[in-house]
This record gives structure tokens, C-alpha cells and sequence, in this order.
């Protein structure tokens, strides 16, 4: 069954929808208000606090990825060089650092203007696209920032988005 037909005919909100995927997934998550909820996503490479945020005013649904972080500063260079080349990759969504947090950020604003709805599935979509982009370039960022790599060649370990079933 598909998630959105647990709400057919209800227009709930978005974060109500977040919830119920965080809690049908079985994430440790919290709901910090009516209008955010941050949750913990297991990956492959680590654990991702994602959060969740719903702004009525310019009918927004912001998702923040974020993952730990701490690398040398003389490395730091070669880093905002990758997030360049990996940001010329992503289609939706972008990655950025937050050094004095030391946490690499991945966002997301989903517009819903006009009063539209999100469904559960889009939601789902963009929770695990945050997920897999994090999962896809977390190596290369790795290599960055702890090796002697430039970044194009730390790029290369990136994981190839795979289209299709095996």
C-alpha cells in the first residue's frame, strides 16, 4: 500500500506526514513543534540528524541533513573545492559547511505554493534523497579532507547513481 492512501481524502500537515514516515520506518525522532521535527536516519556510512521544518509564511517544507565533520584547516580549501564540484551535481538539494558547528549541511526548501499539498510520498522521496546524496559523496568528502587528494580525484570514489534494479 501505497503511503499517501493512509490519507486519502485528509489534508494534513506536512510535518504530521513527516512524523508518521519517521515513526513507520521506525527513526528515532522528536517533534520539536507544530512546524519541526528532527529525526535520526541510519545510513551506510553513519547516522544522519535530519530536521524537518514547515514555513506557512512562504509555504516551504526545509529539510537540513547534517553529519559531523571536523577537518584540518589546511584542508579546507581543497573541501569548498569539492562542495563546488559536488553541488555542480546535485539536481536537487546542495550541500554546504557549517564550520563553527563542524557539520557538513546537506538542504532542501520543497515549495508548496498556492496551497498545495505535499504528499507522504514526496516527503518520503525527499528524506531518502538527503539520505543517498549524503551516503553518494560522504567518501569524497572524507578523502578531502583527510588525505593528500585533490578533490576531483576524492570525487572519483563517489558512489554512481544507480538506475534500474539488479
Amino acid at each position: 500500500m501505497a503511503l499517501s492512501e493512509h490519507y486519502l481524502g485528509d489534508e494534513l500537515h506536512p510535518i504530521d506526514l513527516v512524523e508518521h514516515i519517521a515513526a513507520h520506518n521506525e527513526w528515532d525522532f522528536d517533534r520539536i513543534g507544530d512546524d519541526q521535527i528532527a529525526m535520526a536516519v541510519e545510513g551506510q556510512w553513519r547516522t544522519y540528524s535530519i530536521t524537518l521544518a514547515w514555513n506557512g509564511y512562504d509555504e516551504t517544507l526545509r529539510l537540513i541533513c547534517t553529519f559531523e565533520m571536523e577537518p584540518p584547516a589546511d584542508r579546507m580549501a581543497v573541501l569548498f573545492e569539492g562542495l563546488n564540484a559536488v553541488n555542480d551535481q546535485c539536481w536537487a538539494g546542495g550541500f554546504s559547511y557549517w564550520a563553527e558547528q563542524q557539520l557538513m549541511v546537506y538542504k532542501y526548501g520543497l515549495v508548496l505554493a498556492g496551497g498545495n499539498i505535499a504528499s507522504a510520498e514526496q516527503i518520503d522521496t525527499l528524506i531518502n534523497a538527503a539520505v543517498l546524496s549524503a551516503e553518494r559523496y560522504y567518501p569524497a568528502f572524507q578523502l578531502m579532507s583527510w588525505t593528500d587528494k585533490t578533490a576531483q580525484e576524492a570525487l572519483q570514489v563517489a558512489i554512481a547513481e544507480a538506475y534500474g534494479r539488479a
